[in-house]
């Protein structure tokens, strides 16, 4: 899924190019990093100035970090911090934000979203996008993600998903309609066997999605 996170970042500066256009480095924020596979990657990208990658688990942080340390490349642009969104110092002045904050992976498995989408929303800087990849609460993304995936073939962990906090592109629209954000996006994003996945028109009524809104300037 990797490619497609960095072509759907690209496809929505190309819609409001301004900081590209500018000619300076890009700014992010990956917000439950995991393992790192983003965050290396935008930190590679000759159009990126830094990357703070952030997760609250200890564990996973170290396999980043040892990743890391075999690519003297990333040393001083990539920096990894053991902590939460809620704990991370907000930046004062708007010049400090980011101009992309990342969740990939991440709003699905958050109790109060509504909260959790403002807070990061608050280290996007005017005329940042905030990016975000989930999946849809359908009768498919059921089928795939809990019946199929953790009870048939249990390539996840039993309770890896709960649909309940799975969330709609719609709900996302209104959300950052509300609090007068602009230029939504949104790819819908299907797994082919043997290809990989591949972005699918209209499959983010029916499962996984990237979804990226621009904060009002």
């Amino acid at each position: 899924m990797n490619p497609l996170r960095h072509d759907f970042i690209q496809a929505c500066h190309d819609s409001q190019p301004d900081a590209l256009s500018a000619g300076r480095g890009l700014r992010y924020l990956d917000i439950g990093c995991g393992g790192g596979i983003f965050a290396e990657s935008a930190a590679r990208l000759p159009s990126t100035a830094s990357v703070m990658a952030i997760d609250p688990s200890p564990e996973v942080l170290a396999v980043a970090r040892a990743h890391a340390r075999n690519d003297p490349a990333l040393q001083g642009g990539l920096i990894y911090s053991n902590s939460s969104i809620e704990s991370l110092p907000e930046p004062e002045a708007d010049q400090d934000k980011y101009d992309v904050v990342s969740l990939f992976e991440v709003v699905e498995h958050v109790t109060a979203p509504a909260s959790f989408l403002d807070r990061c929303g608050r280290f996007v800087k005017p005329g940042g996008w905030l990016v975000l990849s989930t999946i849809a609460r359908t009768w498919m993304s059921w089928l795939t993600t809990n019946l199929i995936a953790e009870d048939v073939l249990r390539i996840v962990p039993k309770g890896t998903h709960d649909w309940a906090k799975y969330i709609n592109e719609d709900e996302l629209r209104g959300h950052f309609a509300r609090r007068g954000w602009n230029n939504p996006r949104c790819m819908g994003v299907v797994y082919v066997p043997g290809l990989g996945w591949k972005e699918v028109g209209g499959s983010e009524k029916v499962g996984n999605y990237f979804f990226g809104v621009r904060k009002d300037s």
